[in-house]
């Protein structure tokens, strides 16, 4: 089952993130998706030479002043919702953030 990962959650997002899942997705061959603003987190993949990882869009990101439950209510195109809601779905078994949450 994949691993859904927020890549826009958390300090120095999305770089940091992508790098974390691209070590993950190499030395453990974990099944990830990354979540979040896609032309950002492609970018980073390139560099990373890690084009073949899978990428769901959302084009909304939790700032790290929004409320949880606000962001989650209001900000319905949030990496943070649309993780939720890959879980939700069943098309990942878990979601992981850094984020606000």
């Amino acid at each position: 089952m994949k691993i859904a990962v927020d890549a826009m959650g958390g300090d120095h997002a999305p770089g940091e993130v992508v790098r974390g899942a691209v070590q993950a997705f190499r030395e453990f061959h974990l099944p990830i998706v990354l979540v979040g603003r896609e032309e950002l987190i492609r970018e980073e993949l390139r560099r990373a030479g890690a084009e073949e990882m899978e990428v769901h869009h959302a084009s909304e990101i939790v700032e790290m002043d929004d409320s949880p439950g606000g962001a989650i209510r209001k900000k319905k195109d949030s990496s943070l919702r649309v993780g939720l809601n890959l879980v939700a779905e069943g098309k990942a078994g878990s979601f992981v953030s850094a984020g606000n949450s």
